[in-house]
């Protein structure tokens, strides 16, 4: 099998208008996946909440024409993730790619930025769960300096346990 070439995306902040998109990976992606209403709050109404959405970099920008007139296009969302910062914390809450774009460094790339954001929030430690059976997920995690710390036994709504890892992040200045 040939390997995917690394696909582009561009991150933004996601938008309550990206809810219907991020739904449609969240059920390809998760036994359980989030309600409409979990993804508001967290957009909305949670301080603490940060969301961002992998967008396919070939989607072709509206012309100068097109913003004139007021036409729009949905953007193609092909991931996303999202964390939680509280105090000197990131809890890393969710993090997807349609099964279409896995295998392109999508996933990395989400986790990556989440982090950076991480980082430049203050943040000392990012932590996450993720399913025992999950080895790929597993694999990026370690990659990025995740270690186990513990295990959630039936943690998931399914009953399968999930590993507590945890990441030091360091400080963002020798001066912080």
């Amino acid at each position: 099998m040939t390997a995917l070439a690394p696909a582009e995306v561009v991150l933004q902040p996601m938008t309550v208008d990206d809810i219907a998109q991020v739904l449609e990976i969240d059920r390809l992606s998760f036994p359980q996946p989030w309600s409409e209403g979990s993804y508001r709050f967290e957009l909305t109404q949670n301080g603490a909440a940060h969301f961002w959405v992998a967008l396919a970099a070939e989607a072709q920008p509206l012309s100068f024409f097109e913003r004139l007139l007021g036409r729009s296009r949905q953007r193609a969302i092909v991931g996303y993730g999202g964390l939680w910062h509280v105090i000197d914390e990131a809890h890393i809450n969710t993090l997807a790619v349609h099964p279409e774009w896995r295998g392109r460094r999508v996933g990395e790339r989400l986790l990556s930025h989440l982090l950076e954001q991480a980082r430049s929030l203050g943040a000392v430690t990012a932590t996450l769960e993720v399913r025992v059976s999950n080895v790929v997920a597993q694999n990026l995690y370690r990659r990025y300096g995740f270690l186990e710390v513990g295990r959630r036994p039936r943690y998931y709504a399914d009953h399968e346990d999930a590993l507590l890892l945890t990441a030091y992040l360091g400080r963002k200045s020798p001066d912080a």
